[in-house]
């Protein structure tokens, strides 16, 4: 994979997925203002969810370690573990594979790709996401049981 490539997967991918989120909803009309909020809310609250672990964890990234650049238009600071960029990604597809599996498949795709950035890019090793991941999902699917994203839009 090409440097360009790595870079836009470990860096911009993850925007792309929230854009592509609003686009569906305010535009196309294919995503309800119920999915994209169950989708935002439990990728925020996976980053968020993130860097709290982080600060119980403080591990070294790889970029670190092998005193090799990373590929990210950012050099990031802090703990590895768990990608914080991996948890948002994936609470963002599963909380619209919940609602609808065939959108929920491609965003599914698009989180898979911010997760081989992340480690192609030298900034995460592989169980940095594959906790990520995990976080990530895990808080889609407990959001997606309590209904977190309706009491949150009846304000």
């Amino acid at each position: 994979m090409s440097e360009g490539l790595i870079t836009f997967f470990a860096s911009f991918a993850i925007w792309l997925m929230f854009f592509g989120l609003l686009i569906l909803w305010i535009i196309d009309g294919r995503i309800k203002k119920e999915v994209a909020l169950h989708a935002i809310v439990a990728a925020v609250s996976a980053w968020v969810a993130s860097e709290m672990i982080k600060s119980l964890f403080p591990t070294l990234r790889p970029f670190e370690i092998t005193g090799l650049s990373p590929l990210t238009l950012t050099v990031p600071a802090g703990a590895a573990f768990p990608s914080g960029h991996t948890a948002s990604a994936f609470a963002l597809a599963a909380s619209v594979w919940q609602h609808d599996k065939k959108i929920g498949l491609a965003f599914i795709v698009a989180a898979v790709g911010v997760a081989l950035g992340r480690v192609l890019g030298n900034v995460h090793f592989p169980l940095d996401v594959v906790g990520g991941a995990a976080l990530g999902t895990f808080v889609s699917v407990v959001f997606g049981k309590l209904h977190v994203w309706k009491l949150i839009s009846r304000g």
